[in-house]
């Protein structure tokens, strides 16, 4: 049999702390949230893989070393009150429960939304919420937001996103450009979101953040 246990340490070693993510939230959440309890039954043997996992067509659970780096650069804190957009099976939700006061876990696919609902409820994640909707719309209701974190790459981030954040608060994405895309944080400021690079990442484009195409002749 797979020894989980061992395995999820051998990725906090070799994954995440060689990323230079080293503060405790993270570790202790990326060492007790069982990945392998979100992931499709049928690749739960590479659950703790260093590279992106397949939920379906263009929807994937991101590689740790991704996830870690963007919780570091977003500064979670636990009185947060934190938005995971294209939450899938709920792994990211998992680890930010342990992070954050409450998470809002947003996935417009039915069956993804209620695998996601269940699993978190075995596994005790009793301060997520999961939200079945389109992803760009977020869940305005709940909000606004200490932090948002979208689960895959964006071409654009609407509007009607970003104003669901906090005034101070933060949001990260990874945005597609070319083959490997640019993970960034957004800081709001005054109303205004201001974007930095953190590092280099890679994810398909989420249904509903795809760049409009210019019309041409």
């Amino acid at each position: 049999m797979t020894d989980f246990a061992a395995n999820r340490t051998m990725m906090v070693d070799t994954q995440v702390r060689p990323s230079d993510v080293t503060k405790f939230p993270i570790i202790d959440a990326m060492l007790t949230v069982r990945r392998e309890a979100y992931v499709p039954s049928a690749r739960r043997e590479v659950a703790y893989v260093d590279a992106n996992i397949a939920l379906q067509p263009g929807r994937v659970i991101l590689e740790p070393r991704t996830l870690a780096k963007m919780l570091d650069a977003m500064e979670v804190e636990q009185s947060d009150v934190v938005l995971n957009i294209g939450a899938g099976l709920g792994y990211t939700a998992a680890v930010l429960s342990r992070m954050a006061e409450a998470v809002i876990a947003v996935e417009q696919d039915e069956t993804l939304a209620k695998d996601a609902e269940a699993a978190l409820i075995e596994q005790g994640a009793d301060n997520v919420v999961v939200i079945e909707a389109p992803l760009a719309e977020g869940a305005a209701k709940h909000g606004p937001y200490d932090a948002i974190l979208i689960e895959g790459a964006v071409e654009m981030v609407p509007a009607a996103l970003t104003d669901q954040l906090k005034d101070g608060g933060r949001i990260a994405a990874v945005f597609a450009k070319g083959a490997l895309g640019e993970c960034r944080i957004g800081y709001k400021i005054d109303g205004n979101v201001s974007w930095r690079l953190a590092f280099n990442a890679g994810a398909p484009v989420l249904p509903g953040f795809e760049a409009e195409k210019a019309f041409s002749l």
